[in-house]
C-alpha cells in the first residue's frame, strides 16, 4: 500500500512519450480502468466503494462491491458516507464566509475569542493558524482509531471544549506559525470560535453559510446522532470473531474536524464551487488556497503536499497541482481532489474492513484510474 499523495503523483506524472505535456491534465478519464478499480470488491481490505469523476474533459460514475456484507445489495453510487476530515473543508469555508461578512477576523487570536481556553504558556494563536495547522495545539491523545477503544466508546458523547482541553493540558507543540502539523485540534478550536462569534451552534453556521446556499441535499452534521440518514453502504471492522458493523457511531469526538456525512454528488458540487465557481470571492478563494510559509513537522506531510485552509495542495508534476482532501472514519476511507481548471474532479469512498493503517489498495486503484488519461478514440 502507498500513500494517497504518492498514488496521485504516479497517476498524473507526464508519460515518457510526452503525449501529456507537463502542467496539463490528461484527457478524458479511463473508464475501463475505473470499472476495473472497483471490480475486485469485496476483497480482504474493503467491502465496497463508490466513485464519481467529473469535469469538462469527461465523467464517470460507478461503484463496486456490496453495500452490506452477506447480501448482494450493490453500493449506490450516490449513497451517503461518513466523510471524516473532509469536514474540515466545510468548517474552513464557513469561517471564510464569516470573515467576509465582518463577523470573524482570521488574524485575531484564540485568546481574544475564547479567553481562558489556552493556558498562559501558549503564545498568541490566530484563527488562520487554527485553519492551516500551524497553531501548535496538541491533539487529545485518545486512541480513537484503536478498534478496542473505538468499540467501547463508539456511542459516547464528547464535549468539544473538554476534548480541546485534553490537548491544551499537554502544552504547546511549537510556537504558532513556525511549523505545520496536521490534526484535528485546530478545527475543534475553530468550531468553538465560530460558536463564540455567532452565538449559535457551529453546525447551524455551516448549514446557513455553506450547505443551504449550495443546495447540498445529502450533507448533514449529525451531532450526537449515530445514524447515517438515507441510502448508504455499511462499514465494518474485522475482528477475531468476525466482522463488526461499525456504521453507527457518535461523531462528537471529531465534531468540527471530522463529523460530516455527505455524498459524491454533494462533494463534487462543493469542491467545484470552491475551486471554479463564484461561491467564494477572489479574495476568499486566495485565502482558502494559501499555504503557510512554515515547514512541516518531520514525518507528518506526504512528499509534494502542504495544507492550506481545510484543503491540501498536491504538486504532481512541475506546474501541475491538484487541490483536495482525504478523510476516514471507521468503515470509511474517502477523498476529493480536483484541478483548478475544472478538467477533472474526483470523489470516492471505500468501505474498509479495518480502521487506520495505510491507504487501501482499492483507493489507490481508483485515484490512479481517475487521473490517468483514458484511451484515445
Amino acid at each position: 500500500m502507498i500513500p494517497v499523495a504518492a498514488a496521485l503523483a504516479l497517476a498524473l506524472a507526464p508519460p515518457a512519450s510526452g503525449t501529456t505535456p507537463s502542467g496539463t491534465t490528461p484527457p478524458g478519464p479511463d473508464r475501463d480502468a475505473l470499472r476495473a478499480a472497483v471490480a475486485p470488491l469485496p476483497d480482504d481490505e474493503a467491502s465496497g466503494a463508490l466513485v464519481r469523476v467529473s469535469g469538462h474533459r469527461g465523467s464517470w460514475r460507478g461503484s463496486g462491491g456490496v453495500a452490506r456484507l452477506g447480501t448482494r445489495q450493490p453500493v449506490h453510487p450516490d449513497g451517503r458516507f461518513r466523510v471524516g476530515s473532509i469536514t474540515k473543508l466545510f468548517t474552513a469555508t464557513a469561517a471564510l464566509k464569516l470573515a467576509g461578512s465582518g463577523r470573524l477576523d482570521l488574524d485575531r487570536t484564540v485568546q481574544h475569542y475564547l479567553p481562558g481556553l489556552l493556558t498562559p504558556d501558549f503564545k498568541p494563536v490566530t484563527v488562520r493558524q487554527l485553519l492551516d495547522h500551524t497553531h501548535g495545539i496538541a491533539g487529545h491523545g485518545l486512541p480513537h482509531k484503536d478498534p478496542d477503544w473505538f468499540l467501547a466508546h463508539r456511542y459516547d458523547t464528547f464535549d468539544p471544549r473538554e476534548v480541546v482541553e485534553l490537548g491544551v493540558a499537554r502544552g504547546p507543540r511549537f510556537d504558532p506559525g513556525t511549523r505545520q502539523e496536521y490534526g484535528n485540534a485546530g478545527y475543534l478550536v475553530a468550531g468553538l470560535v465560530i460558536e463564540a462569534v455567532t452565538g449559535r451552534p457551529y453546525a447551524e453556521t455551516v448549514r446557513e453559510e455553506v450547505i443551504r446556499p449550495l443546495g447540498l441535499r445529502d450533507t448533514h452534521l449529525p451531532g450526537a446522532d449515530p445514524r447515517i440518514r438515507g441510502p448508504h453502504a455499511h462499514g465494518y471492522e474485522r475482528t477475531a470473531t468476525g466482522h463488526v458493523d461499525v456504521t453507527e457511531t457518535n461523531p462528537t469526538l471529531q465534531w468540527a474536524a471530522a463529523e460530516a456525512v455527505s455524498s459524491a454528488p454533494d462533494l463534487d458540487r462543493f469542491l467545484g464551487a470552491l475551486l471554479r465557481g463564484d461561491f467564494l470571492t477572489p479574495a476568499q478563494r486566495a485565502e482558502l488556497l494559501t499555504v503557510p510559509d512554515a515547514p512541516a513537522v518531520p514525518g507528518t506531510n506526504a512528499p509534494g503536499t502542504a495544507h492550506a485552509l481545510g484543503i491540501t495542495r498536491i504538486e504532481l508534476a512541475p506546474g501541475l497541482v491538484v487541490w483536495g482532501k482525504s478523510g476516514d472514519r471507521p468503515g470509511y476511507n474517502n477523498g476529493v481532489a480536483g484541478t483548478a481548471d475544472g478538467a477533472r474532479t474526483l470523489v470516492y469512498s471505500v468501505n474498509t474492513l479495518r480502521m487506520g493503517g495505510d491507504q487501501p489498495d482499492a483507493a489507490v486503484r481508483i485515484i490512479t484510474a481517475a487521473f490517468s488519461p483514458g484511451p484515445r478514440r
